[in-house]
């Protein structure tokens, strides 16, 4: 069965950043970017123990 995954890669002014990739290989989340490789595995950490329980909320502007 394949699976989703997180691919972590560094931009072009340097910093770390990642990028949630379906199992067919389409991007469907993106992070922001971080300084340090430590900080940006923190936010992938981050997104996994939240996303699971998160609520979804209708925003209209």
């Amino acid at each position: 069965m394949a699976t989703g995954k997180f691919e972590v890669y560094t931009d072009k002014a340097g910093k770390f950043r990642f990028r949630l990739k379906a199992s067919n290989g389409e991007i469907i989340a993106v992070g922001e970017s971080y300084s340090s490789r430590a900080a940006c595995m923190n936010g992938i950490e981050s997104v996994k123990k939240n996303a699971a329980t998160a609520t979804i909320v209708e925003v209209t502007e």
